[in-house]
């Protein structure tokens, strides 16, 4: 999804012209990349937090600078309460970028619906690569199939057309492991299948 946002030119360095822009509900930011100058800028608070909540990555930038771009970091106080500054870094639409994009849970892992299994969501974002114009918001990953002792591995997910994992597929993205003081062994239901090879072992005996 690409977000049209309204950006001003700044020529005022140094700390205290930063936090004086902080004061007023802007953020500092820069735009750089593709050989060309970099250029120091400032947009609104509302706006980079609207980014941050939708996941959007890639921007138009508008207003006093006609350029697209990709929300490529964002840096927080010491705190981490507060957005200090944020990196763009030009693009075209068409270009193939590596990006990291949040990973979403949907449905329940039965595996986890009593006390034996803990649910456990190891891998929170993933690294991508495609082009920027189908960079997704997030990544699903179905847990509703996913039982006691089971996971799901990076190379499992079902990703967007035209994208593909960075992140190596070994990786695990969530799991259902055993809760503490519980035998995964003696938790996992046992086949019916050796039930059956005795009573077939029973008939013959009888025949």
């Amino acid at each position: 999804m690409i977000e049209t946002i309204e950006v001003k030119k700044r020529d005022t360095l140094g700390s205290r012209a930063m936090i004086k822009i902080r004061e007023s509900g802007s953020i500092p930011a820069i735009l750089y990349g593709h050989g060309e100058e970099n250029v120091c800028l400032t947009v609104s608070l509302d706006t980079v937090n609207k980014l941050i909540k939708h996941g959007t990555k890639l921007v138009n930038l508008r207003g006093e600078i006609s350029d697209t771009a990709l929300l490529r970091a964002v840096q927080w106080s010491s705190m981490g309460d507060h957005i200090i500054h944020v990196d763009f870094a030009r693009v075209s639409q068409t270009e193939t970028v590596v990006v990291t994009v949040p990973v979403h849970l949907h449905g329940e892992a039965p595996g986890a619906m009593s006390a034996a299994g803990q649910l456990r969501f190891v891998s929170h974002e993933l690294s991508i690569r495609c082009p920027a114009v189908k960079i997704p918001e997030f990544i699903t990953c179905d847990i509703s199939q996913l039982q006691l002792g089971q996971a799901i591995h990076v190379s499992e997910l079902k990703l967007p057309e035209g994208v593909e994992a960075v992140t190596p597929g070994s990786i695990v993205v969530a799991q259902v492991a055993a809760a503490a003081g519980v035998d995964i062994e003696a938790a996992i239901p046992m086949s019916a299948e050796p039930e059956l090879i005795r009573k077939e072992k029973a008939t013959e005996a009888g025949t």
